[in-house]
């Protein structure tokens, strides 16, 4: 049972997400300096998905509360992107961190089908719609199809976490994950910074 539950503008102050929470934004566009941060969503991993449909103030203390406590485990699909956008727009550095994009590169190194849709169908057996990716998340009112979109970016993560840390354990790349994991916010800071393309490690 899937439950979706939409906030304008912020979490309740009494939520209750748990120690890992699942995390997913929606923007105007993949420009983390340019295109404006419109939405988070959130979930426990128990079938109940919270999409919070933010002002362009960011005025929301519950929700960048949450992302900010370092008690609380964030868990994201391609983290480098989600932390970028967060502490662009919302001024907020989101850590601990965990990445299902880069567990699913270090761990599934038979394939190269890392996106969110391949990474749930495999490991969670749930295949994820993606019609409403590039839809206006900036529009006043939010249709159900874009609120459903939204949910199901975080609904499975848990899972998947689960999946693709018992691979890792047994490829013995645990430690190398949590390595790479540990420099995400530094990468999003390059991102930020102008080199979201450059590869600073390379010899030229």
């Amino acid at each position: 049972m899937t439950n979706i539950t939409h906030h304008r503008g912020d979490l309740p102050a009494d939520l209750d997400l748990g120690s890992v929470v699942a995390v997913d934004t929606e923007a105007m566009g993949l420009n983390p300096v340019r295109d404006a941060l419109c939405v988070v969503q959130l979930s426990s991993g128990d079938g109940t998905a919270h999409v919070v449909q933010l002002g362009r103030d960011y005025d929301c203390p519950n929700l960048k509360a949450l992302l900010g406590d370092t008690s609380t485990l964030k868990l994201f699909h391609f983290a480098r992107f989600d932390f970028a956008m967060i502490r662009k727009w919302m001024g907020v550095d989101c850590a601990p961190i965990w990445c299902t994009k880069i567990a699913s590169k270090l761990a599934r190194t038979y394939t190269d089908a890392h996106g969110l849709k391949h990474v749930v169908k495999e490991i969670a057996g749930v295949d994820l719609s993606k019609t409403q990716q590039s839809s206006d998340w900036g529009a006043e009112t939010l249709s159900d199809a874009q609120l459903a979109y939204a949910a199901s970016d975080v609904l499975y993560l848990h899972a998947v976490k689960d999946g693709l840390e018992s691979m890792l354990a047994r490829e013995g790349r645990t430690a190398l994950a949590q390595a790479c994991f540990d420099f995400l916010p530094v990468r999003a800071a390059l991102d930020l910074e102008g080199w979201e393309n450059t590869d600073i490690f390379a010899h030229s």
